[in-house]
């Protein structure tokens, strides 16, 4: 079951995994070169809806795929630890132009200062030491920040809305992740403002958080929380646990309501994916990624799964459902 978790994550842009993405008739391909060559990189199992976001929003801009650039994309299935090693893999393939999201952004800094790199779907990337500002980031990188640690708090209390008898929350995490660790300090402000019991579980191994999940039982815990890093398959694990033992979960990503979770708080990923996508085409004209400003995605909304509401025997409030900006049903 986890490995099946592990492929729907990349279903939807399963095409992107080979090469795929072509950009505009601009400068590049105006001038008879090659298409751009945009290599990704996530620490998830391939391509991701930030991806996704970014092949349609240069294609609206006019790119054309295979024509004007290509995509390529690796991936470290969870692997923090593999990420410096892979981000070095791909400078030595000399793409033209880098995408990164989560902690990849890091080490892809640190692997290179000359190819150009944009980000999306990174929390605080003036705090992680990413940018100078984000007026003017300095440097190679720029890209579109993500509001995870603020719309944490909001993010319990919907949970609460949802399930209002909610007391107990196992929230599982990698201690190691720089966000995860921030974002366990902001829901424990929230759960003791609200009166609900953060059970913490870090997890260091893939093994481990698959042990951790599987030993939960309704009854034990009231809810389940995605913490903010895919790393160690915790959100497929989260999903698994989620369907065998009726347990509601709250994710911070639309993507993960389509595939099995109950709810979710937070940006939508695609649309960030997007915005990026006008960031790269700035570049591709000859704008240096230091230049140009660092953006927020604002397209913050609140998705529940009706369909899993009833597996789970679970009936929303008209109140709730009416707060909701999408039901998937």
């Amino acid at each position: 079951m986890a490995k099946m978790n592990r492929i729907k994550c990349v279903r939807n842009v399963a095409l992107l995994l080979f090469l795929v993405v072509a950009g505009p008739g601009h400068a590049v391909a105006a001038a008879g070169t090659r298409p751009v060559q945009i290599g990704v990189l996530t620490p998830v199992w391939g391509a991701t809806p930030q991806v996704a976001g970014l092949r349609d929003g240069l294609r609206e801009l006019g790119y054309r795929e295979n024509s004007d650039f290509v995509i390529g994309v690796r991936f470290t299935q969870g692997d923090l630890s593999a990420l410096p090693g892979a981000a070095r893999e791909l400078v030595e393939l000399g793409p033209d132009l880098i995408f990164v999201h989560d902690a990849a952004a890091l080490a892809m800094q640190k692997a290179t200062t000359e190819i150009p790199i944009v980000f999306a779907g990174v929390t605080d990337p003036l705090g992680m030491g990413l940018i100078e500002s984000y007026a003017k980031p300095g440097g190679n990188i720029t890209g579109v920040a993500d509001q995870e640690l603020a719309l944490g708090s909001k993010r319990l209390e919907l949970f609460r809305e949802v399930i209002p008898g909610l007391k107990r929350v196992l929230f599982p995490y990698h201690p190691d992740h720089v966000v995860s660790k921030e974002g366990l300090k902001v829901y424990r402000t929230a759960a003791r403002r609200l009166g609900i019991e953060l059970v913490e579980k870090a997890v260091r191994t893939e093994t481990e958080a698959q042990a951790v999940l599987a030993a939960v039982r309704k009854g034990t815990v009231d809810g389940i929380l995605r913490p903010p890093s895919p790393a160690l398959n915790i959100p497929g694990y989260i999903l698994e646990v989620s369907a065998a033992r009726a347990i509601p979960t709250m994710f911070n990503g639309s993507f993960w309501v389509e595939e099995g979770a109950l709810a979710s708080y937070g940006e939508d990923e695609y649309a960030s994916g997007k915005q990026a996508a006008r960031l790269v085409d700035k570049i591709l004209k000859g704008t240096a990624p230091a230049d140009i400003p660092v953006e927020l995605n604002p397209k913050v909304e609140f998705v529940l799964n009706l369909r899993v509401a009833k597996s789970l025997g679970l009936t929303i409030r008209p109140e709730v459902l009416y707060s909701a900006d999408r039901i998937v049903r």
